[in-house]
Parts: structure tokens; C-alpha cells; sequence
């Protein structure tokens, strides 16, 4: 068992999410950054939908009560593991009683913790992912206990990695999306001529920017929605769906962001800047 002896900010048990289920409003959820999961279990040489943990801006404290093997990724949130500073995508030995315990962040919005095997949390509809109502938990608390696999010995294949941030960049690859053809020359000019800012209405659900371009008038009847999906209210706001927004929506959709401009996005918080690139 994993005892959580302090949560952090805002954590969850996350995999790469529940598909097949939206026909019933069921949201995919799944880690916000999916390039980060996938490198930190490709080093543990788990399956790439092992589930970890999704740890928000301010890291926990947690005692491991059997041996394994651990690997950090994505937000670089400093850590040490038994007062010993250690680095992300770097294969960590863990032995009874050790403590991880994080500081400041230093660096994008999400860390991850991979365990080797992924943690053994049950599965509700295909995933481990965390979304009330779905589960009976919307994130992990203080006190909790999660299990994972006993592993007294692992010797991988590859220890550390040199990884190259995707999150650095403040430009975000889009696509047009079925409404992009109601935009007029001026909004247009407006979406892809300036930056925009992170605003605090912004989680796992959905990223709302701060500044607005010239609105609109268009109705529209509910339409199906995807994490990435950009909604365009006729305030002149955007809203930038996530991994546990919903599966429908009445606002124009006239963009959508590729799978690496979600990664890059979910490490974005209250303040950042970004932008767009039509593809």
C-alpha cells in the first residue's frame, strides 16, 4: 500500500481514460497530460494505461509500505525521497517505509507518479480514472491507502532519460471544428494575431482564457464535444474543454486542439500565455 500522509493541492488516480461510454455523458477523464504518463510507465516497461497518480501545483507527502519502483514525470514539483533530491524520468529503487515528499514547483501545473505495475485501484467502466459521479471519490485525501504490486527487485532496461519539455512553448496546434466557418475575417484576426492568458476559471473540466474577441449571435442545437474541443460563447469568451468536460455543448465548436496541444495546455495555469496555429 501507497499511505498518503498529506494529499497536496489536488490529486487524482488517473489512466488514460474511459472510452465508450460518452453515448450515456460519461467523460473520457484520464491523465490531462497524456505524453507525460506515457514516458514515466514506458520506463517502468508498464502498459501505457497503468494507472498513476495526477498530482496538481502542490505535491503530497507519502509512505511506501512495500518495495517497488516509482518514475516522476511531467511538472517538474521538487522532490526528495528520504530527504535525497531526485529528478524526473529517472527509474527510482523504493523500499519499505521510504518517503516521497514534494516542494515547490518549479515548472509547468502537473506532476505525475508512475508505480511499476500501476496502482491497483478498482475499475469502474474500464478505467481507474477518478470522476464523481462516476466514482465514489473526486480526488485522493489525506490518511487514504492505495494499493500497488509488491516488487522486491527491477532492473530496467532503461534507468533515465533526458526529456526535452513539451510545455515550454506557449503555441498551440488547432484544427478547424464544425462551426470554424461561422468565424468572420475579424474574429479570425482576433484568435490568431494575439496571445491569450490563462484565466482562474480553469481545471480538469475546462480552461477558460481571459481575453474576448468581438462575439456572436449564432444559435445551435446540443452537439457532441471532445476534450480539446474550443467553444465560442456569444459573449466572445473561449472555453477550452478538458479531460473530464462534457460530452455535449450548445456553443459554436470552431477549433479543436491536436492531442499534443492538450499535453502542452494541461500544464498551462492561472497567468500563462498562449496561443494559436492553424493546421
Amino acid at each position: 500500500m501507497l499511505k498518503v500522509l498529506k494529499s497536496g493541492f489536488f490529486m487524482t488516480i488517473q489512466d488514460l481514460g474511459r472510452f465508450g461510454h460518452r453515448d450515456i455523458g460519461v467523460p473520457i477523464s484520464g491523465a490531462m497530460d497524456v505524453d507525460s504518463v506515457k514516458k514515466a510507465n514506458l520506463l517502468l516497461e508498464n502498459d501505457p494505461n497503468a494507472a498513476v497518480l495526477e498530482i496538481t501545483m502542490q505535491g503530497p507527502t507519502l509512505q511506501f509500505e512495500e518495495p517497488t519502483a516509482i518514475c516522476l514525470s511531467g511538472a517538474h514539483i521538487s522532490a526528495t525521497l528520504n530527504n535525497v533530491p531526485i529528478e524526473n524520468y529517472q527509474v527510482v529503487q523504493i523500499s519499505k517505509g521510504d518517503i516521497l515528499s514534494y516542494g515547490r514547483l518549479e515548472n509547468g501545473f502537473r506532476g505525475y507518479l508512475a508505480i511499476k505495475d500501476g496502482f491497483q485501484t478498482p475499475k469502474v467502466l474500464g478505467s481507474r480514472s477518478q470522476f464523481i459521479p462516476v466514482t465514489k471519490k473526486k480526488h485522493v485525501k489525506d490518511g487514504e491507502e492505495i494499493p500497488y504490486t509488491k516488487t522486491d527487485s527491477y532492473a530496467p532496461i532503461i534507468s533515465e532519460v533526458k526529456i526535452e519539455d513539451h510545455f515550454l512553448g506557449e503555441e498551440l496546434d488547432v484544427f478547424k471544428g464544425p462551426e470554424f466557418s461561422l468565424l468572420s475575417d475579424q474574429q479570425l484576426a482576433a484568435i490568431f494575431s494575439k496571445p491569450f492568458t490563462v484565466s482562474k476559471e480553469n481545471n480538469r473540466m475546462a480552461y477558460q482564457l481571459k481575453e474576448l474577441i468581438p462575439g456572436h449571435g449564432h444559435s445551435m442545437l446540443t452537439s457532441g464535444t471532445l476534450p480539446g474541443t474550443i467553444q465560442f460563447t456569444p459573449a466572445g469568451r473561449l472555453i477550452i474543454l478538458m479531460k473530464d468536460g462534457q460530452t455535449t455543448g450548445g456553443y459554436p465548436r470552431i477549433l479543436q486542439l491536436s492531442e499534443a496541444a492538450i499535453n502542452t495546455l494541461a500544464q498551462k495555469k492561472l497567468g500563462d500565455t498562449l496561443s494559436f496555429k492553424l493546421l
